[in-house]
C-alpha cells in the first residue's frame, strides 16, 4: 500500500513541472564560471583505438591546446605540453591526447583491474556534462596503459566511482611521454533530445612527480564551490543518436560450499552445488532516460569488504554499495541525510527502476522485492543494535530534483512493506541554495511512519510498535582562496526511523561548525591549511551525548606526500557517564617511486573511553598501508590496522583490556588489461583479558580467510570468473579450525543492441 502511494506522489511532483518543451529548455551554465568554448568536428576518416594519433580521423579533429596547472599551481602555465583531440561521429565520442614527458622511465602506470587507477600514477582523459547542467558529469580517465576508471561527480554530493560504463581505451607509453584514446559509445551518456547539442566538458591531466601536478582544459579558480561549472562549453554536436539502445546480460553461477559435520574442528562436508541464473535489462528509450529490470540478480561481490575493525564501536559500520543495478544515476540517491542506502535490499528477487529527466526534473524510481538475509540496524542516541532479518519486504525508492540555475529544490520518498505486518515509510524535500561563487546552503526535512515486525523472537525492540517522528538538517558552507568555513544543525527524533537508509543514531540534535585557513608557501610544501571543529552532540532532553573540540594543520609535502597532524579535546557518554577523550591524530602519506608506490599511516593516541564497560580507559589505534609494485604487471597491498585498550582496574598500574588487530595481504597479477588473478589472505584477531569486563566474555577469538580469483573481462558485464574461499575460526583448542569452504565460478555476457 505505501509503495504504491509513495509512487504516485513522485510521479505527481513529475507531472507538476511543465515546461513548454523539453527541446526548448536553455543551457543554466553560467558563461562567467565556464571556460573558452570548444567547437567539436566530425572525423573525416576511421578512428582504431589502439593508443596510435597517427589515424585519419584524428587529423582533422579539434585540437586543444590550452591548458592550466591548477594544482600546486593557481591556474598557471603546465610545466609539461599537452594536446587533446576530440572528434565524433554517428555512434561514439572520440578523444585522443599526446602527454609530453622528459623522463619517460618516471611515468606510473602499473596494469591492474578496472578503476584501480590512483593518484599516484600518470592518467587521463575527459570529464563530460552532457545534460550541460554544470552540476553533473561523467568521468572517462586511462592511464598511461589503457587501465579505465569511469565515475560519476557531483558537485553536491562528490566523486563516486561504482558506476561502470561501457566504452574503449588504448594507452602507448612513447620516447617522449605517453599517448592516449578513449572512445565513448553515445549510448552510454544521458542528454537532452536536442539538435544542436551543447555539452560541458573538461580535459584533464595527473602528472605525479615531486608534486602531484593537476593539468585541465579550464581554469579551477581555488576555494571555488563548485566544479563541473567550470568546463568548457563543447559546440558542434549534430544529429546524435536520440535512444532505443538495449543492453541484456544473461548470467549464470554455480557455488559449492563445505562446512563442518559436527562443529569447528570436525571435518568439512561438502554440501550440493548450487546454481544459478538470472538477467539484467537495461533500456533507454530516448537519450535521456533509462529502464532497468533484474530477475534473480547477481548480487555476490567479487570483491572482498574493506576491512573494519569493530571492537569498542558504538554505530554500525559503513560499507559502500557496488552492485551495478542500483548504480544508474547514483548521484540521485544521496541527499544531506543518508536515507537511502541500498545495501539494505540484501537478496532481491526481481528489481526494476527508471532514471532520467523529464521536463527539467531528474527523477529516479526503483521497486524491488527483498527475500531477507542478514541484519537490520536498531538505531539509538547513545549506539546501535543489530537484528537480523529472516523475512520478505517490498522496498520502493524514489527521488526527483528540479534544478534551478545552479541550486535545486527535490522531494525523496522510501518505503518498506514487511511480511510481519510491519512497515517504513520516509518523505520528505531537500534544496540546495547557491547565492554566489562561494556560499552554499543544503538542508533536508523528512518524517518517517514505522510499524515495527512482529517479531520479538528476533528483537525486544520488534514488538509491532508504532513509531512516528522527523528529522531535519541544514548546513552551510563558504570558501574563498584563502579561508573557508562551515556550520551545520541537525534534529533528529528518537522514534525516527529510515530502514531503506543509514542512519544509526536518532533521538539527538547536533551542531557543528569550523573553518581553516590556506597557505601556498614555495619548496618542500606547496600547501599548508590550519584548521579547527567544533562539534557537540545531546539528547533530546539535553544530556549531553558527546562534544568533540579539534585544532590541527595539515600540509602537501614533495614525494607526493600529505601529512596532518591535530589534537582532538572530545567529552562522550557512555552508559549514564560524561568521560574525556583527549588524544593526539595524524595522517602521513608518501609516494616514493614507481615501484614503492605509496606508504601511509593514520591513527591516534592518547586517553579514550571503554564503551562496552562505560569506564575511562587510555588507548591507540594505527592503520598501516603499503603499496607495492614489484613489476608492472604486479601489485602488493599490505595492511596491518591495530586498536589497543587499557583500562585502570582500580589498583596498581593499568592493565590491557584488548588488542584487535586486522592484518591483510593483497596481490594481483595482471596478465592484460582483460585478465588478472588475485590472493587475498586476512587475518582478524581480538585478545582479551576477561578479569577486566563486566560481562562474560573469550579471552581470545581469531579468524582467518583467504581466497583466490582468476578473472577475464570482456568489459565490466561481460566477464568470466572462477573463485577459492577458505575460512578458519579460532577453536577451544586454541587452533585455527576449518570453518567453511567455497568454490564458484561466474559467467555473464552483455548482448547490445
Amino acid at each position: 500500500m505505501w509503495c504504491r502511494f509513495l509512487a504516485a506522489c513522485v510521479a505527481a511532483f513529475l507531472i507538476c513541472d511543465s515546461p513548454a518543451s523539453a527541446q526548448t529548455q536553455t543551457p543554466v551554465q553560467s558563461s562567467s564560471l565556464a571556460g573558452e568554448p570548444i567547437r567539436i568536428v566530425r572525423a573525416r576518416g576511421r578512428i582504431a583505438i589502439d593508443g596510435d594519433l597517427g589515424d585519419e580521423g584524428w587529423r582533422d579533429a579539434t585540437r586543444v591546446t590550452t591548458w592550466y596547472e591548477t594544482q600546486p599551481g593557481d591556474n598557471n602555465e603546465p610545466k609539461v605540453r599537452n594536446v587533446g583531440y576530440l572528434a565524433f561521429d554517428d555512434r561514439y565520442l572520440y578523444a585522443g591526447f599526446d602527454f609530453e614527458d622528459p623522463n619517460p622511465r618516471a611515468i606510473k602506470a602499473p596494469l591492474g583491474d578496472r578503476d584501480n587507477v590512483r593518484g599516484f600514477t600518470d592518467y587521463g582523459g575527459i570529464i563530460l556534462d552532457t545534460r550541460n547542467d554544470g552540476r553533473t558529469a561523467q568521468m572517462f580517465l586511462a592511464n598511461a596503459r589503457g587501465i579505465q576508471y569511469d565515475a560519476i561527480t557531483d558537485d553536491a554530493s562528490g566523486e563516486d566511482s561504482s558506476p561502470d560504463f561501457f566504452w574503449d581505451s588504448a594507452a602507448r607509453i612513447t620516447e617522449r611521454g605517453w599517448t592516449l584514446e578513449i572512445r565513448v559509445p553515445f549510448s552510454s551518456l544521458r542528454y537532452k533530445n536536442v539538435d544542436p547539442q551543447t555539452w560541458g566538458i573538461l580535459l584533464y591531466r595527473n602528472h605525479p612527480r615531486e608534486f602531484r601536478y593537476q593539468y585541465f582544459s579550464a581554469k579551477i579558480p581555488r576555494g571555488s564551490t563548485c566544479f563541473i561549472c567550470r568546463s568548457n562549453p563543447l559546440v558542434g554536436l549534430e544529429h546524435l543518436p536520440s535512444g532505443g539502445h538495449v543492453v541484456v546480460a544473461p548470467y549464470a553461477t554455480a557455488s559449492e560450499s563445505a562446512a563442518p559435520e559436527n562443529g569447528l574442528g570436525s571435518r568439512l562436508v561438502n554440501g550440493d552445488v548450487k546454481p544459478h541464473a538470472g538477467l539484467d535489462v537495461k533500456y533507454t528509450p530516448n537519450a535521456d532516460n533509462a529502464i532497468d529490470f533484474t530477475i534473480k540478480p547477481d548480487f555476490s561481490q567479487v570483491e572482498s569488504d574493506t576491512a573494519q575493525i569493530s571492537a569498542n564501536e558504538r554505530f554500525a559500520l559503513f560499507y559502500p554499495e557496488k552492485r551495478p543495478f542500483f548504480l544508474e544515476g547514483v548521484n540521485l540517491l544521496s541527499t544531506p541525510m543518508q536515507a537511502v542506502y541500498t545495501r539494505t535490499i540484501t537478496q532481491p528477487r526481481w528489481g526494476a527502476r527508471a532514471t532520467g529527466k523529464q521536463g527539467g526534473v531528474q527523477y529516479t524510481v526503483l521497486a524491488a522485492e527483498d527475500g531477507g538475509g542478514g541484519s537490520v540496524i536498531l538505531p539509538g542516541a547513545n549506539g546501535s543494535d543489530l537484528a537480523p532479518q529472516d523475512f520478505r519486504s517490498r522496498v520502493f525508492v524514489g527521488r526527483a530534483r528540479r534544478d534551478v540555475g545552479r541550486s535545486f529544490v527535490s522531494v525523496l520518498a522510501t518505503a518498506r512493506d514487511a511480511d510481519t505486518n510491519g512497515h517504513n515509510v520516509v518523505v520528505g524535500p531537500d534544496f540546495e541554495w547557491r547565492p554566489s561563487n562561494s556560499e552554499v546552503f543544503q538542508g533536508q526535512w523528512l518524517f518517517s511512519d514505522t510499524r515495527t515486525p512482529n517479531r520479538p523472537d528476533l528483537s525486544s525492540a520488534w514488538d509491532g510498535r508504532s513509531l512516528t517522528s522527523g528529522a531535519a538538517t541544514v548546513n552551510w558552507f563558504h570558501s574563498t582562496k584563502h579561508l573557508d568555513l562551515y556550520g551545520g544543525y541537525r534534529d533528529v527524533g528518537a522514534d525516527f526511523r529510515a530502514d531503506t537508509g543509514f542512519m544509526p543514531q536518532v533521538g539527538y540534535r547536533d551542531a557543528n561548525g569550523g573553518g581553516g585557513w590556506t597557505f601556498r608557501p614555495t619548496g618542500i610544501v606547496r600547501r599548508l591549511r590550519t584548521f579547527f571543529s567544533y562539534d557537540r552532540q545531546a539528547d533530546r532532553d539535553g544530556a549531553l551525548i558527546s562534544r568533540n573540540i579539534v585544532p590541527g594543520l595539515g600540509m602537501d609535502t614533495r614525494l607526493n606526500g600529505f601529512l596532518q597532524f591535530r589534537y582532538i579535546d572530545d567529552r562522550v557518554r557512555s552508559g549514564q557517564a560524561i568521560f574525556a577523550r583527549r588524544q593526539f591524530g595524524y595522517i602521513i602519506v608518501f609516494s616514493p617511486t614507481r615501484r614503492l608506490a605509496q606508504i601511509s599511516a593514520d591513527g591516534r593516541i592518547g586517553r579514550d573511553v571503554d564503551f562496552a564497560n562505560a569506564r575511562p580507559a587510555h588507548g591507540s589505534s594505527i592503520n598501516v598501508r603499503a603499496n607495492l609494485n614489484p613489476t608492472d604487471h604486479l601489485e602488493l597491498t599490505l595492511l596491518d590496522s591495530t586498536r589497543r585498550l587499557s583500562v585502570d582496574p582500580g589498583a596498581g598500574p593499568n592493565r590491557r583490556l584488548f588488542t584487535a588487530r586486522v592484518s591483510r595481504a593483497r596481490g594481483t597479477y595482471t596478465f592484460t588489461a582483460r585478465s588478472f588473478v588475485r590472493l587475498i589472505a586476512q587475518y582478524v584477531s581480538t585478545t582479551r583479558d576477561p578479569s577486566l569486563y563486566t560481562f562474560t566474555t573469550s579471552p581470545k577469538s581469531a579468524s582467518f580467510s583467504s581466497s583466490v580469483l582468476l578473472a577475464y573481462k570482456l568489459n565490466w558485464q561481460s566477464v568470466l570468473f572462477f573463485g577459492y574461499g577458505d575460512d578458519r575460526e579460532l577453536s577451544q583448542l586454541d587452533r585455527l579450525e576449518p570453518a567453511s569452504r567455497q568454490f564458484f565460478v561466474k559467467i555473464s555476457y552483455a548482448l547490445q543492441r
